[in-house]
């Protein structure tokens, strides 16, 4: 929907018929998506040709004797993001979304991937592909069992399947005479070849004492004791996920974009404990660490890397009980441990542990905001400023909010590749620009900036969604409920140990009530400089139940596809609640929001909002003030201590009408009264 100008008397008559039915939506732009349909073929430049990889790939196929080959956008630790190197899935197809699945038979391709990727698949997947629009592996093995004959093979790496994903497609081809069959080469890093990554050979460091909440030998000695409380009495807990190796130790790296781990495995026992990683990148300061109480059952042995198979095989031949997390743990390790040898959970207690921020990592992470609401303070200015000059694009606003938390104290780079999404591809929810496709900013579309740091201290995410012009009557209702979504989740008083999956309706209930949605999660844990999505926190069903200093992202948000997008995104704190009446020994829990940045006023409208969404607005800009005031007047940053002021006034029915009237005079004002200079 384009933007129109309303008068306020218009927009009050307008105003009824909007809330008895929604504005129809339009079709999107299709100049950039592929069309299979015509001949010959509408390709756009955004394409990747995938006839010779497939072709090599089938040939390799028919060698091992395998009529389909399953690739996923994973690595052998399952994590979500990926280093170059792994990302098997994107050099194959052309797709290089975060979530996804690809088949490859002898005759066809198809890529599963949820909604959020849609638009991006056709933007960059050429005719060889199928896209299919349903993301359960229930789907691809009907698939499968449509596609390949009985008596065939289906091959797949199983150090790139967990142990859950394994069975899953098991389950699905039981009985069908379609055998699953683990091809340990992978094909497609055969058919890459030399073009393929080479692996990391930068510096795996010891973060320093200050932004740890323990050292690694209390961390060590907390997991033993899990161990010793079991029921089962495990030997050992292997550890796969990178996150869990980084987090045990308090090792850092930068092996995968945007998130600071390491490619690594731990094998912890009752009396030793082994690190598996290329001994030639540890700093002189992270050997000395780890060896510094050698020998012991508090020394770490040092092993490579590709060595963890055939320790773990040795190990399982003992009298042993080795606790593994299904979620993360590769069906190519979990099957050289024989069957009564294995004590499985979803999640290893290192996870579980990590996930539980003490009182230090909780002030750490608090610091962290407060300087990372600065660098979003400073954006939101400098966009106040340049947006109605015309002189800034997606990809260089992009750029300009990272560079301003990179000149933050204890900052290392960006948590992840920053959303900046102007118009229509903010209805792409995982949208990112780039220097030859960045549409401009402009003052009659809304703008959604979805960006993150990784501080020493912490790691932060936040989205905020603007429009500087004259939104319409549909984007403010759509922007205010997405925000009273928000507001809910976050008030809500809650049994400790809910599962998040039990909440999470109430950040969806303001839509819901007149037929809206969206179509992602509402929100992910954080580490603490670790990963922007940080598993097991969450409100999905596989996430663990909430618990008292948890921190998890609360971020609700709307799309309208070909027209706009909205997403507010807050990083807050689990919290025990104050209640009226304290019964039993469950605590009440609450959250506690850390992101310090104030939303858009110009897309509230207050008329929506109940009298208690109001008090909590009014609160949490009082917060805001408390927090980030002296931090901007710290730093001389009086401009955007003013702005910070302005936007954090507090909301009564009043006033809100004549503050979003005088938004546009005050942008323009700014703009003309004070001279350009860097943040």
């Amino acid at each position: 929907m384009s933007s129109s100008r309303w008068t306020t008397w218009a927009w009050m008559l307008l105003l009824p018929g909007c809330a008895m039915g929604w504005p129809k939506q339009s079709s999107s732009a299709t100049s950039d998506i592929r069309n299979c349909t015509i001949s010959p073929p509408f390709l756009p430049p955004s394409v990747t040709d995938t006839s010779a990889q497939l072709n090599a790939l089938r040939q390799r196929m028919q060698f091992y004797n395998i009529s389909a080959y399953i690739i996923p956008a994973t690595d052998a630790h399952m994590s979500e993001y990926i280093a170059e190197r792994d990302a098997r899935l994107a050099w194959i197809s052309g797709f290089t979304g975060s979530a996804g699945t690809g088949v490859v038979t002898t005759k066809k391709a198809g890529l599963w991937t949820d909604s959020r990727y849609w638009t991006q698949a056709e933007r960059q997947m050429d005719c060889n592909w199928e896209l299919q629009k349903i993301v359960w592996t229930d789907s691809i093995g009907e698939w499968l069992l449509q596609e390949i004959p009985a008596g065939e093979n289906i091959g797949l790496d199983p150090f790139l399947f967990s142990i859950d994903l394994w069975n899953s497609y098991a389950r699905v081809l039981q009985g069908s005479s379609r055998i699953l069959v683990p091809i340990e080469d992978n094909l497609v890093d055969l058919v890459w070849g030399m073009q393929r990554p080479p692996s990391p050979t930068s510096e795996i460091y010891l973060l320093p004492e200050t932004f740890t909440g323990s050292t690694w030998q209390e961390k060590v000695s907390g997991i033993r004791r899990q161990m010793e409380q079991h029921s089962r009495s495990p030997t050992a807990v292997l550890l796969s996920a990178l996150e869990e190796t980084a987090w045990l130790f308090n090792l850092r790296g930068d092996d995968i974009s945007y998130n600071p781990v390491f490619y690594s495995y731990a094998l912890l026992t009752t009396s030793d404990i082994s690190l598996f990683v290329d001994r030639s990148r540890l700093s002189a300061e992270a050997l000395q660490s780890l060896s510094a109480q050698c020998p012991g059952p508090l020394c770490v042995q040092v092993k490579e890397y590709d060595q963890v198979r055939a320790r773990v095989q040795t190990y399982a031949q003992g009298d042993v009980r080795v606790w593994i997390g299904t979620e993360y743990t590769t069906y190519g390790l979990y099957r050289v441990i024989p069957q009564d040898k294995l004590l499985e959970s979803s999640y290893s207690p290192v996870m579980t542990t990590k996930a539980v921020k003490n009182t230090k990592e909780q002030t750490l992470l608090r610091a962290a905001h407060v300087r990372d609401a600065v660098a979003v303070i400073q954006y939101l200015l400098w966009l106040e400023k340049n947006v109605p000059k015309g002189s800034v694009d997606e990809f260089s606003g992009a750029r300009y909010v990272d560079k301003l938390r990179r000149e933050k104290e204890h900052c290392k780079g960006a948590s992840f590749e920053t959303i900046s999404a102007s118009g229509l591809n903010a209805a792409l929810a995982h949208y990112s620009p780039s220097n030859v496709s960045s549409r401009k900013l402009s003052v009659d579309e809304m703008y959604l900036s979805d960006s993150g740091g990784q501080y020493l201290d912490g790691t932060t995410d936040i989205t905020r969604t603007v429009h500087w012009g004259d939104p319409t009557p549909f984007q403010k209702e759509a922007y205010t409920r997405v925000l009273m979504g928000n507001i809910d989740l976050t008030r809500l008083v809650f049994p400790s140990e809910t599962s998040g999956r039990m909440v999470e309706a109430f950040a969806r209930r303001a839509l819901w009530e007149v037929g809206l949605n969206y179509g992602h999660g509402t929100g992910h844990g954080i580490g603490n400089f670790l990963s922007v999505h940080e598993w097991p926190v969450g409100f999905q069903s596989n996430n663990v139940p909430l618990v008292k200093g948890m921190f998890t992202s609360i971020e609700p948000g709307y799309y309208q596809e070909g027209e706009f997008g909205i997403r507010i995104e807050d990083v807050a704190l689990v919290v025990e609640a104050q209640t009226k009446h304290g019964v039993g020994e469950k605590a009440y829990l609450t959250f506690e929001v850390l992101s310090l940045v104030p939303y858009d006023r110009n897309l509230i409208d207050i008329s929506f909002l109940s009298e208690d969404q109001i008090q909590y607005l009014n609160t949490y800009y009082e917060t805001i003030r408390q927090r980030v005031g002296p931090e901007l007047q710290r730093r001389q940053l009086e401009e955007e201590y003013e702005w910070l002021r302005r936007n954090t006034q507090p909301f009564s029915r009043g006033t809100l009408v004549a503050a979003s009237l005088g938004t546009l005079a005050i942008t323009s004002l700014v703009s003309a009264l004070l001279p350009d200079r860097q943040a």
